[in-house]
């Protein structure tokens, strides 16, 4: 898996795939800058304390928070970005990688509008609502679990959809669970890395067309 990973990186470079990797970081830090900025103002406007030092001290920790919150939510926000472009990006890849197998039909552009809205809304809520368990010591483990199942499936499905169609790529993800999952585990311990976590999705996307390539 370690070396699908390189093999990953070493195929963004050989794709010309660096426009959407910048692209994913900036998508990524304009949706945290908004959510910092929006959850900043609205506090402020039902928080109101006249001491003017405590006030901006709450707006600072307030600010923070989100942003830190933001910044592991950061892969579903790229996500989103990356599912424009995924079938390019997956084109492109096979082209310098798998010349002899690539599909005969164009890649489209953004060709599951609704799938990626809901995924990312999915990925949200779900990180969301594990963050209280951080309190009782088993956030970050159950953190990991999540995200290695909704990044490995997510992405494989992407990959082997391209050319199966979703319905018989989810029937690929059960006859090869620790695969798709077991690379879905090493994709979220490669969020835990500052600036990587920019373009994971980008990455998540190249490792799983390697994947379906070595398994169909």
């Amino acid at each position: 898996m370690v070396n699908k990973v390189l093999k990953s990186f070493n195929s963004i470079g050989k794709a010309g795939l660096g426009g959407y990797i910048v692209g994913s970081a900036l998508f990524g830090i304009a949706i945290i800058a908004l959510m910092i900025y929006g959850i900043s103002t609205w506090a402020d406007q039902l928080i109101e304390i006249k001491q003017t030092t405590i006030d901006s001290l709450v707006n600072i920790a307030i600010g923070a928070a989100t942003g830190i919150a933001g910044w592991f939510m950061l892969p579903a926000f790229s996500a989103l970005f990356v599912g424009i472009f995924v079938e390019n990006i997956i084109h492109r890849v096979e082209q310098a990688e798998y010349p002899n197998e690539m599909r005969e039909k164009a890649p489209g552009f953004w060709p599951d509008f609704i799938h990626d809205i809901r995924f990312t809304i999915k990925a949200l809520v779900l990180n969301i609502l594990v963050l209280p368990l951080y309190a009782f010591g088993i956030g970050f483990l159950v953190s990991i679990i999540l995200n290695s199942y909704l990044i490995g499936r997510e992405f494989f499905e992407a990959a082997a959809g391209y050319h199966l169609g979703k319905d018989r790529a989810r029937d690929l993800i059960g006859s090869y669970k620790m695969e798709v999952y077991g690379g879905g585990f090493i994709l979220t311990l490669l969020t835990l890395i500052p600036l990587v976590n920019f373009f994971i999705p980008l990455i998540s996307v190249v490792y799983m067309v390697h994947t379906y390539h070595r398994l169909k």
